[in-house]
């Protein structure tokens, strides 16, 4: 006995940024959807958005509105949005109110009026908003829930018969869910809820099933904006190949006397955490990094949560560097990402975008608290840590080298917190900045390689100085405690991954100490 293929499903693009990515690739076509959630969850939207973008004249689409919203009214307020097409209303995409059939002849007549327009226009879209409100009706005329579960029941029969993938839009709760049976015969119901937490407001989509396809799980941020909703997908990590073999190319950092302490150079797709306090360098680091990298023909996206993009430039200009001429050249791409209830799904959509755009291969994000204070409140804590985590796997799975900036308070060599995020578990590599009193009234500084996963390195803390063109790492230990040689010296052998090729790509240093009143102190 010969084995059937399985029949294919033709999936349609929803034309909602996103949601065919959570969707698995697409809406089924012919299925039988429910768009559930609270009013001003943005269902209804939702819905038109999805219709304006498949509705065609060989596809037409039936829109049914029952007892709520008026069609003249829904149409005033759609129109707003940048994927309303008026030249469409009545050509592709027609209205019809069923509240008058409801009233008169209950859940009989109104599947015998959408049965009759569904004969009339063969649409292959159809809409009925709102069915929770066209089964309360139902409900409070007297029919019983048996009544409305076969109402339901042959009306997703008729609209499949008829070759329609159909949306029932309606407001329910936790409680209404389990007992509705639009529930249980849907093929797909999307689920949207609108939070409130400290005068944030943070909407969110998900799928709570959809028959014939693998979705992405959780929960997923969407905004609504001129152009209608924008859904960001939950952060996944790349599936981790058996064989992946462990890189061995080295990344100049563009920090004079770093190489040395790295035993080589950075790892092509590490995770780089610097943490040092206020005013030590982190962002002036990170800033060598990626001129370094844009130089030697590895573009770079920067990711700035705490200062303003204008003030970043002016300051990188102080220190010689011309980012401007670099993101002419497309070697560069500077994101300013301040804004309000921000989500780490939304953060990292923006920079995957402006890293695809580029072709970038290294990523730095300053700092890791200005992220979290840009984040709404509920997605601060833990679930920043797991979605950091997410972020970082997902660049470095990618073979993107990440560098992440972070303040440490108090002394992080000896209390060992190198951030107040409790994050450095996520990175490959640790770089700490220090002050330390050289003489009474005068701070000195100094940096260390704390950790660098698969290679030996430079122990000892090392000098550095802050100059026209960045830091320059002084070859003499540092003085104080820490400041001890390593016995062995600095590592440039005995390393598990190669050292493969390196090129010094620039950003080097050159000049004398910039002092206080230098930029960026």
């Amino acid at each position: 006995m010969s084995e059937q293929p399985p029949v294919p499903i033709v999936t349609l693009a929803t034309g909602v940024p996103g949601l065919d990515e959570v969707l698995g690739g697409g809406l089924p076509e012919y299925s039988f959807n429910l768009i559930a959630g609270p009013p001003g969850a943005g269902k209804t939207t939702l819905a038109l958005q999805i219709v304006f973008a498949l509705a065609s004249p060989a596809r037409p689409a039936l829109y049914c509105t029952v007892l709520g919203e008026p069609a003249l009214k829904l149409l005033r307020y759609q129109q707003q949005f940048t994927f309303f097409d008026p030249a469409r209303v009545g050509e592709s995409l027609h209205f019809v109110n069923l509240g008058d059939a409801l009233l008169d002849g209950g859940l009989a007549a109104v599947l015998t009026a959408l049965t009759q327009r569904v004969e009339e226009l063969d649409p292959g879209l159809v809409v009925v908003d709102s069915f929770r409100g066209l089964a309360r009706a139902a409900a409070g005329a007297g029919a019983g829930r048996l009544e409305l579960a076969d109402f339901t029941q042959r009306l997703a029969v008729r609209l499949a018969g008829a070759q329609a993938t159909t949306f029932l839009v309606g407001e329910y709760d936790g409680a209404e869910a389990r007992d509705d049976p639009a529930f249980a015969v849907a093929d797909g119901i999307l689920l949207l809820s609108k939070d409130v937490e400290r005068n944030a407001v943070v909407r969110k989509l998900q799928v709570m099933k959809l028959r014939g396809q693998a979705t992405r799980p959780g929960l997923h941020l969407f905004r609504i904006g001129a152009a209608g909703l924008r859904v960001f997908p939950r952060v996944q990590l790349p599936p981790e190949p058996t064989d992946r073999p462990l890189p061995a190319t080295r990344l100049d950092a563009g920090v004079p006397g770093l190489e040395a302490l790295t035993g080589g150079g950075i790892l092509v797709g590490d995770a780089v955490l610097v943490s040092g306090p206020t005013g030590a360098g982190k962002s002036i680091l990170a800033l060598q990094f990626i001129v370094a990298g844009a130089r030697a023909g590895e573009p770079g996206v920067i990711a700035i949560f705490d200062e303003h993009p204008g003030a970043y430039l002016r300051r990188a200009g102080g220190l010689g560097f011309d980012l401007p001429a670099l993101e002419r050249a497309g070697r560069l791409r500077l994101l300013y990402l301040r804004a309000l209830d921000l989500s780490p799904g939304e953060a990292f959509e923006a920079i995957r975008e402006a890293a695809a755009g580029i072709g970038a291969r290294r990523v730095v994000i300053d700092s890791l608290s200005g992220f979290e204070l840009a984040l709404a409140p509920s997605y601060r804590g833990e679930e920043y840590r797991e979605a950091l985590y997410r972020l970082v796997g997902a660049l470095t799975g990618g073979g993107i080298t990440a560098l992440l900036t972070a303040e440490s308070s108090g002394d992080a060599i000896t209390d060992l917190r190198f951030s107040p995020f409790a994050i450095s578990i996520l990175a490959d590599d640790i770089i700490a900045l220090r002050y330390a009193e050289e003489a009474p009234g005068r701070l000195s500084k100094s940096l260390a390689v704390v950790k660098m996963r698969g290679s030996v390195h430079g122990k000892e803390f090392r000098p550095y100085d802050i100059v026209e063109g960045g830091i320059v790492v002084h070859t003499a230990p540092a003085a104080g405690p820490g400041g001890g040689a390593d016995p062995g010296g600095p590592a440039t052998s005995g390393r598990r991954r190669g050292r493969g090729g390196r090129g010094r790509g620039g950003g080097g240093a050159s000049g004398t100490p910039t002092g206080e009143g230098g930029p960026w102190h």
